[in-house]
């Protein structure tokens, strides 16, 4: 029995396929780089994102230890319906991201199930520009 014995090429010239290959990767290459610019570009174009103001804050129990989980609302100081609300994480914390102004005002208020018979604190909140406010929230007994 005859086993057959490959050669190896030998030659440096490409095949059809090695460069049809080639052509294909820098084609997809240069696609990408065009698709991931596209946005950067766009971005540039129209200014940059738009400037917000960033309101940060822990929920503490009445035992002065965070609280996981607790749903904030946030509202303007003017209108009566809430706009943004959040959810505090394992350490308690959450972050609200609001358009910048040059002064506003604003409402937080927790949003507890349990506590429907008693009024809940509500926290004012003043802001100027694009600054970052920290805020504590205490839950009542």
């Amino acid at each position: 029995m005859r086993t057959a014995r490959w050669k190896k090429r030998t030659s440096k010239i490409p095949t059809r396929m090695a460069i049809s290959r080639r052509r294909s990767i820098r084609l997809g290459a240069a696609l990408a780089a065009l698709l991931l610019g596209l946005p950067v570009c766009a971005l540039a174009a129209s200014g940059g994102p738009a400037p917000y103001a960033l309101i940060f804050g822990t929920v503490w129990s009445p035992d002065s230890r965070p609280v996981y989980g607790v749903h904030v609302k946030l509202r303007r100081a003017g209108e009566k319906k809430f706009r943004w609300e959040a959810s505090s994480d394992h350490r308690g914390e959450f972050a609200i991201r609001v358009p910048a102004a040059k002064a506003a005002d604003y409402v937080l208020l927790p949003d507890l199930k349990h506590a429907k018979d008693r009024p809940l604190p509500e926290t004012r909140i003043h802001l100027e520009g694009d600054e970052r406010v920290d805020i504590g929230v205490h839950l009542p007994e």
